[in-house]
């Protein structure tokens, strides 16, 4: 089954964005806005499609950032994204959130392993690690965990971006580790555009899901708000 038009939405931090991808158009909307993603991404939605000249039922899938993350900002995408599937009768294609930002970090940096850690407070991090073969794709390494960053799992020999909030303890950094990041980048968010990439891949291989099975994945049950 094919994915021409796909609209995503990312609010897993404290950033907001929504994207659309009309054949091979992107374009999208960003927003560094802590606590206000509940007044900003369906208006973003709104301008996107009116822009674009078409409406929700015309797409192929709906896509979101599925988490880890924020427990406020992963309820309300899964709660919009379900809401408009149910009206539209579309399938939703779930991406993670860390994946997002790997593919980012590739399309920013051209990197093509990355170790995305961010804070998920209570002095741990969302934790995983990438490979990222070509535009559009990545590849899990293990699992994604939440972990002290000092206990992140060890890696096999190689060089890797460190990307995300939760490297900015770099006293925490296990000292094995240290030597094979060769870029650190702190201060990045997840985008929707990204979201749109690899949708299209989950979506071919048959990862998208009914809108009542779009459901946030938080790695842990203790409530951390935006």
């Amino acid at each position: 089954m094919s994915c021409n038009k796909i609209l995503a939405i990312e609010t897993s931090t404290t950033a907001c964005s929504a994207a659309l991808q009309v054949g091979s158009e992107v374009v999208e909307r960003f927003k560094v806005a802590p606590r206000q993603h509940s007044n900003l991404i369906l208006p973003m939605v709104d301008q996107l499609l009116v822009e674009a000249g078409i409406s929700l039922t015309q797409l192929d899938s709906i896509a979101f950032a599925r988490g880890p993350g924020a427990f406020t900002g992963l309820r309300i995408a899964a709660g919009v994204v379900q809401g408009m599937a149910f009206a539209s009768d579309l399938p939703v294609t779930p991406v993670s959130t860390l994946a997002a930002m790997a593919h980012g970090a590739f399309r920013d940096y051209g990197a093509q392993r990355v170790l995305v850690a961010n804070d998920a407070g209570m002095n741990e991090v969302y934790f995983g690690a990438y490979v990222i073969p070509a535009f559009g794709q990545t590849e899990l390494q293990g699992k994604e965990c939440v972990t002290p960053l000092s206990k992140v799992p060890t890696l096999n020999d190689g060089e890797w971006l460190a990307l995300g909030s939760g490297w900015q303890s770099a006293d925490q950094i296990p000292k094995g580790l240290i030597g094979q990041l060769t870029q650190t980048v702190t201060d990045y968010y997840p985008q929707a555009k990204d979201v749109v990439h690899l949708a299209q891949s989950v979506f071919a291989n048959g990862g998208y899901v009914s809108a009542e099975e779009a459901v946030p994945i938080y790695l842990r049950d203790k409530i951390v708000g935006n």
